[in-house]
């Protein structure tokens, strides 16, 4: 943890109980919205995927292949 939010979380605690919550819920919401991003940038980095395998630039590998070369199989 960098001093900042070492800083930070000790103010935070020093606030009322509803000023906490609030702020809670402030940047819980900061973190939903990046959450959309980055979920609509997985869903296009498929489609690219998906639409290179159906012109045949790039091949699926099997489960098991993936899983052997993991160590989970």
């Amino acid at each position: 943890m960098t001093e900042t939010v070492k800083t930070l979380s000790e103010r935070a605690r020093a606030l009322p109980p509803a000023e906490r919550l609030a702020l809670v819920d402030d940047i819980l919401g900061s973190l939903d919205e990046t959450s959309h991003e980055i979920d609509r940038l997985w869903a296009t980095e498929a489609e690219d995927r998906l639409a290179a395998w159906r012109r045949g630039e790039i091949r699926a590998i099997p489960l098991a292949e993936v899983l052997r070369k993991y160590g989970r199989a």
